[in-house]
């Protein structure tokens, strides 16, 4: 089995390399991942310059882009003519929960796996101590995933609680939860005396019921959301008709 690593912490960040250690002992492994923290990036493509890659070491290869160029060139350029058998993505340093997923580079990397037709693993850890055990669960999903394959159609995301092994709960397939709004902007001046303004934190929980990513992390309990990525909202359309009259 050949599994291509992707990220959006950097080629350097423990998560990737913690997961590289560990999934070895089951796949040939290729990494392809940013110069550096490329955090939010969502879905982004570089689309003004070229990318520049460097082999930084054997199967080892970092690229000045998105998480997605990574994948992008990974599939279409480095690998195409050997394509890996799976894209995982991760181990993100921090949680990729509910909304998060819209924003996350992380996410996107293993979207633009699914995109080009490799069955994808987005996986995060819920803080930035145990990468030892979130990168476990992505071993056992990987083997899973080879008895049982992630559905064509869909990827998945996997957030893991910041604890040890024997300290982790049980295993949930749930679905995404949801955050109120993202707190207000933190404006300061440069040194300059220039305004700059900084994003504010996350949004509290709105949507953290029972059944939620949210809810399975408060438990101590590993999360598996499958993601899908037509956005069309099917009930909508034979409501919206009246909008469009025929010519």
């Amino acid at each position: 089995m050949k599994i291509l690593l992707s990220n959006d912490d950097g080629v350097n960040a423990q998560g990737i390399n913690t997961l590289a250690d560990v999934l070895s002992e089951i796949a040939e492994i290729i990494i392809v991942a940013p110069d550096r923290n490329r955090s939010g990036a969502s879905n982004s493509l570089t689309l003004e310059t070229p990318l520049r890659v460097t082999q930084v070491r054997p199967n080892v290869y970092s690229v000045q882009g998105t998480p997605t160029d990574c994948v992008h060139f990974a599939l279409n350029e480095l690998l195409k003519s050997d394509m890996p058998d799976l894209v995982v993505s991760g181990i993100n340093h921090g949680a990729n929960l509910g909304d998060d997923v819209l924003y996350s580079g992380t996410v996107a990397a293993a979207m633009e796996g699914h995109f080009l037709g490799v069955q994808s693993i987005a996986i995060s850890l819920v803080g930035k101590t145990h990468f030892d055990t979130a990168a476990q669960i992505a071993k056992d999903l990987v083997l899973q995933h080879v008895k049982n394959p992630v559905p064509a159609n869909h990827l998945i995301s996997v957030n893991v609680p910041d604890l040890s092994l024997d300290q982790l709960g049980a295993t949930r397939v749930t679905r995404l939860g949801a955050r109120h709004h993202a707190e207000d902007m933190i404006k300061q001046k440069d040194p300059r005396g220039a305004d700059i303004y900084w994003l504010g934190p996350p949004g509290k929980e709105a949507d953290a019921g029972e059944g939620t990513d949210f809810y399975t992390i408060e438990k101590g309990e590993v999360s598996i959301t499958p993601l899908r990525v037509d956005l069309t909202a099917h009930e909508a359309i034979e409501k919206m008709k009246h909008w469009v009259s025929p010519k």
